[in-house]
């Protein structure tokens, strides 16, 4: 287990001092208007305590239209700053680094929660959702950079932008999705373009070593495995990002796509070259076993969602005794209460089949929701 055990440095910003990342997370437990809540700071910063290299926040939205869900945090106006310095800091005091995901729902922001029809890069009838004027395309890009600004403030090392999982830069970057006609729609290099403005303007406005990352899922939501490999090829290239983070259901799954070369989804992007871009995964890494083999196949770091959900201190046990398991599922209430989740975040889990005991759930525990 030493490689995870190894410190991780970066292009800009602070080295992580293991390979163990906390996956950003879902768990509806802020305030409606954004505020981060002492059960949000209390589940991250005990991840922070139980020995992650880097912490990183559920996604923040970073316009009142971009809510996705019930209680998530925000980072869209000044009036989040206290709650996110006081985040910040205890992350960082526990030597773990401090990453907000910033976060727009485009499309998948409910009515219901956002009080207005929801914004996409087309019409969307599915969705219910209406085209973005240019100006509210530009609008957004400034969102992301100003939230960006507002995390530095706030004294986090960096931010992940949330390019995965069908949310707006997700869905700028689809075809079957975008079906705009000016800069932002049409060639790959016009939907990929709201990515590079925010990147850019992240850069210009943000202190030199201030750490910029992005999720991405290569299948999915209208994904396409090649437009995506050479979008993080060009992020890699020009290393425009510090890392790179691939949400991917399953570290280990084929492509699901017509897969001529007869290789995995991860050597897609393990293959590539990176330059001084680290690259990390998520999707179904429980187990030490799992997230060695995910080491041992190239990539720079793991992300873990369930596992950390299941032990706040995963690394710090892992570390103390090589021989350390996580406990089989489903657990009872009380566990995950005891690992620091809220009565609001253990009733949210409950919906994720055979994770919570007594409980049927309707959503596979294996796909992370949101982040």
């Amino acid at each position: 287990m030493n490689s995870l055990f190894s410190p991780l440095t970066f292009n800009r910003g602070p080295a992580m001092k293991n390979r163990f990342m906390l996956a950003p997370l879902t768990n509806q437990q802020s305030h409606e208007d954004g505020i981060c809540s002492d059960d949000e700071y209390k589940w991250l910063t005990k991840r922070a305590e139980g020995g992650f290299g880097l912490t990183m926040t559920c996604a923040a939205h970073v316009q009142p239209e971009g809510k996705g869900f019930s209680g998530q945090l925000g980072i869209f106006s000044d009036d989040h700053l206290p709650g996110m310095t006081r985040l910040a800091r205890t992350i960082k005091s526990n030597d773990s680094l401090a990453i907000v995901q910033l976060y727009h729902g485009g499309m998948r922001c409910p009515q219901a929660v956002i009080g207005m029809q929801p914004l996409c890069p087309s019409d969307n009838e599915k969705w219910g959702a209406r085209s973005m004027t240019t100006a509210e395309v530009e609008a957004m890009i400034e969102a992301f950079i100003s939230a960006a600004v507002r995390a530095e403030q706030a004294g986090f090392d960096g931010v992940e932008l949330h390019g995965a999982h069908g949310y707006i830069l997700a869905q700028f970057l689809s075809s079957e999705i975008n079906h705009r006609d000016d800069q932002f729609g049409g060639s790959l290099a016009n939907r990929q373009r709201p990515i590079f403005e925010i990147t850019r303007g992240i850069r210009e406005r943000c202190a030199s070593d201030f750490t910029i990352g992005i999720r991405l899922s290569p299948e999915r939501f209208g994904m396409k495995l090649e437009e995506v490999v050479a979008l993080a090829e060009h992020l890699m290239r020009d290393e425009l990002v510090e890392f790179l983070d691939m949400s991917m259901w399953d570290v280990f799954k084929m492509p699901e796509d017509d897969n001529p070369q007869g290789k995995s989804l991860l050597a897609y992007f393990t293959e590539l070259d990176r330059k001084g871009v680290r690259l990390g995964v998520a999707g179904k890494l429980n187990t030490p076993a799992e997230m060695q083999r995910a080491m041992e196949a190239g990539v720079d770091w793991v992300m873990l969602g369930r596992a950390a959900i299941l032990h706040h201190d995963y690394p710090n046990r892992l570390n103390a005794d090589n021989n350390f398991m996580p406990v089989t599922l489903p657990v009872p209430p009380q566990h995950l209460l005891t690992e620091g989740l809220s009565a609001t975040f253990v009733d949210y889990m409950k919906n994720w089949k055979g994770f919570v005991k007594g409980t049927d759930g309707f959503v596979d525990n294996d796909v992370i929701l949101n982040s």
